[in-house]
């Protein structure tokens, strides 16, 4: 039987604990947050799998559990990982903003010590993208080029991260080199209806992920896009907030039959729930349930959701719980 600690009690945290509770094989599910108010209600809304526990009474039980999951923004995320490791437990992190990810892929080395996985960027964008790319890279005989581009928030901290982005110099991939480039601009990019057409314009957020996920590539690059309005609901804790469609797009050139063509993926949901889902079936997979989605590669070290997890069980397993990728053309992307 297995046993998660959840950091973090907002809007993707409480998407990842309906999805680990709802995982056969899940003995424990202990929720803290940054107030004990938020834990208590989300842990008490989740059943009886479920528990709250105070920030100090997690990080003395933390190696009690089998994996750690983070659904928490930025900075908060660093010293809950150094923890996780320092207990030899493997840890899962939905942030999206580049220096979380490239703080925990930093954790490489002591990753590899402790015997444990460290799987930044599980969330939507990054996370779903990166695996889609790969799973369209998959389909080619190489693969040059890749475009991930994304609308939507999946709560306050991925709002913050999309503004911070859009403040800084935006790095592409071009070559076998990263640049910096200046901002030129919108771009107009087609997602899955209803989204539609949106502007978007680059950031960094998930590019290095990206890169990584398809060795070879020649030009790679992440946009995004504002949110779409949409009429105020209610958040699980009953507060009045946007609550948008997201959308991504993948799209991926390359070679096949003597040709070179691109494949392109998209998904459209709820931000919280796809990061959420993801963030849920990494965790429960590193913690030995879902056997179904398969690891790729070694099973220690700090790498990206594309490099850990084959593609199409994850995204079959993804798409059991409602997160459906499609291929443009309407078919299925599992």
């Amino acid at each position: 039987m297995t046993s998660i600690l959840l950091v973090g009690a907002g809007e993707v945290g409480a998407r990842t604990a309906r999805q680990l509770v709802d995982t056969p094989g899940l003995e424990r599910l202990a929720v803290t947050g940054r107030t004990s108010q938020r834990s208590v209600a989300l842990a008490g809304a989740m059943g009886e799998r479920a528990e709250s526990l105070d920030r100090g009474a997690a990080r003395a039980q933390i190696a009690d559990f089998d994996v750690v999951a983070l659904a928490l923004p930025g900075e908060a995320t660093r010293p809950w990982a150094r923890a996780a490791l320092a207990a030899r437990r493997p840890i899962v992190s939905a942030a999206d903003d580049e220096p979380t990810i490239t703080g925990l892929l930093a954790l490489d080395a002591e990753a590899r010590r402790a015997g444990v996985l460290v799987v930044p960027g599980a969330g939507l964008t990054p996370g779903l993208s990166e695996v889609l790319a790969r799973h369209a890279a998959d389909g080619l005989a190489g693969a040059d080029e890749a475009h991930v581009a994304r609308v939507g928030i999946a709560g306050e901290a991925s709002l913050e991260s999309s503004r911070r982005e859009r403040r800084e110099r935006p790095l592409e991939w071009h070559d076998g080199a990263w640049r910096a480039e200046r901002r030129r601009g919108h771009q107009l990019v087609w997602f899955p209806e209803p989204v539609g057409a949106r502007e978007c314009e680059s950031v960094s957020s998930g590019i290095a992920l990206l890169v990584a996920a398809l060795p070879g590539l020649r030009h790679a690059t992440v946009r995004f896009g504002d949110p779409m309005p949409s009429r105020p609901v209610r958040s699980w804790l009953g507060r009045r907030r946007d609550d948008p469609w997201g959308a991504t797009r993948v799209e991926v050139w390359g070679w096949s039959g003597g040709g070179r063509i691109a494949i392109v993926y998209g998904v459209i949901d709820r931000p919280a729930v796809a990061a959420g889902t993801v963030l849920a079936v990494t965790a429960a997979r590193l913690g030995g349930l879902v056997p179904e989605v398969e690891v790729r590669g070694e099973s220690v070290g700090a790498r990206g959701l594309a490099e850990v997890m084959e593609p199409a069980p994850l995204l079959a397993e993804l798409a059991r719980r409602g997160v459906r990728a499609a291929a443009f053309e309407g078919v299925s992307a599992a």
